[in-house]
């Protein structure tokens, strides 16, 4: 149970801290005339390995730019990461995109849409 709560502990402050080394840090262009936000980072249980989940606004082409700037920023991402977050070590970071969001908006449109044709 005290592991549980120290992966949580860890996870929100590395959540914290990948989102400003986004924002302020990496300078890709690919990630930087973009406008994307981690949604969610998932740790394991022995802190080796996180997975950050990353949602992307804009065509899927865009997306993918997006999701290949941060993968050649990855190295560079996480020697960042293990300044800010102390841990003995620094966790092997998994971007992934994140379409939920995406799929929500889509979920939305289509229930406006039967609405408005008085099927709803």
């Amino acid at each position: 149970m005290a592991n549980s709560i120290r992966v949580e502990k860890v996870t929100a402050e590395v959540h914290r801290a990948l989102s400003d080394i986004l924002r302020s840090e990496v300078h890709d262009i690919r990630v930087t005339e973009h406008f994307g936000s981690i949604t969610r980072v998932d740790l394991t249980r022995d802190l080796s390995h996180a997975t950050i989940y990353v949602s992307v606004f804009g065509e899927p082409e865009d997306q993918q730019d997006f999701m290949q700037g941060l993968t050649s920023a990855k190295g560079f991402i996480r020697s960042e990461l293990g300044r800010r977050v102390r841990l003995r070590f620094t966790p092997e970071l998994h971007f992934r995109l994140d379409l939920a969001l995406e799929k929500g908006a889509k979920v939305i449109s289509l229930i406006e849409k039967l609405r408005a044709e008085g099927q709803l």
